[in-house]
């Protein structure tokens, strides 16, 4: 839940914040309502599907040598960070064989993990983080610390509420990897394109989503989603 305004992170108490956080603040009820259906829903997916699960946690130990979870540290609401569960679609040690983000054809990628991030499949163990109040089904997707100390004073904002497994920047950018593949042909870092191009228009989604808050707008973001992926 938003936190009384003097109780937050000295560096969430800036003045291009504020404008959102009183915006969120006149809409806490529709905060708690967000929390309810977060919890209530995410519980039911994890009893509901847990035997689909278990079936590709076996094809992960198959395909691959590795554990089946991918657990990398990533920044929630706060500045608060936490450990983000997520089926291993890479090879073990894949950090530290290239960057942090990922392209397409990365030869780190295994077969099985090909397929399910092709559905998305590899994001359902966020069901956890969303079940212990780490992050929400829609909200500003969770970057690593290395790129939130990159974000600009307005951009904080977006820390204001836990994290998303889904929002309208991760549905507009969901070919992200041909975009980032595009910026590098014309010389830029992987690092530097992401940085540089796709992080600041996704923000622009991110707070103007903040702007338009409301229970009916995330349900129509998570409609949204489920139409992308089945496309």
């Amino acid at each position: 839940m938003l936190k009384p305004w003097r109780d937050l992170p000295r560096n969430l108490r800036i003045p291009e914040v504020r404008p959102y956080y009183e915006i969120l603040y006149r809409r806490r009820g529709s905060l708690l309502i967000k929390r309810g259906f977060d919890f209530s829903v995410s519980l039911i997916m994890l009893l509901l599907g847990s035997p689909v699960m278990a079936a590709i946690a076996v094809m992960i130990k198959l395909d691959s040598r590795g554990p089946v979870f991918y657990r990398q540290q990533r920044v929630t609401a706060g500045g608060k960070v936490f450990r983000i569960f997520k089926f291993r679609t890479m090879v073990t040690d894949a950090d530290k064989m290239g960057a942090r983000l990922t392209q397409d054809g990365d030869p780190r990628i295994t077969a099985v993990g090909k397929k399910l991030r092709g559905l998305r499949l590899d994001e359902l163990p966020q069901l956890i983080n969303i079940l212990k109040g780490e992050m929400s089904f829609v909200g500003t997707r969770p970057e690593v610390l290395e790129y939130v100390k990159e974000y600009k004073p307005e951009w904080q904002a977006t820390l204001l509420l836990p994290a998303g497994v889904t929002s309208l920047a991760s549905v507009k950018y969901r070919h992200e990897d041909e975009e980032l593949e595009k910026l590098m042909q014309s010389g830029k870092s992987l690092d530097e394109a992401y940085l540089q191009c796709i992080l600041p228009e996704k923000m622009k989604y991110n707070l103007d989503e903040i702007r338009n808050f409301s229970v009916f707008h995330d349900m129509g973001i998570l409609v949204r989603t489920v139409f992308a992926v089945l496309h």
